[in-house]
């Protein structure tokens, strides 16, 4: 019977980092698209939901969002990395 491998595991400092830059980008993409486009098409809405004390178009309100896109990164990196190695390693 094979011994699993390192190779079948996720780093989660590595994911957790890129998910959390992931989202960042992605939100400040989103604050990009909903300063350039017509009101209608602003997601501010969505991340006033999502994003607990965001507030569109504010400082406090974009580094709230900032802030918390990193930490729901590392949110899912926690959760998703241990699930992940461990049926990683069940399956090997």
């Amino acid at each position: 019977m094979a011994t699993p491998s390192r190779q079948n595991t996720i780093n989660m400092r590595a994911l957790g980092h890129a998910l959390s830059l992931f989202l960042v980008i992605s939100f400040m993409a989103c604050i990009a698209w909903g300063i350039a486009t017509p009101m209608p098409m602003h997601m501010h809405d969505a991340w006033a939901s999502l994003l607990p004390g965001f507030v569109w178009l504010t400082p406090t309100g974009f580094l709230i969002g900032l802030i918390e896109s990193y930490l729901y990164g590392w949110w899912i990196a926690l959760i998703f990395a241990p699930l992940y190695n461990r049926f990683s390693k069940h399956a090997a």
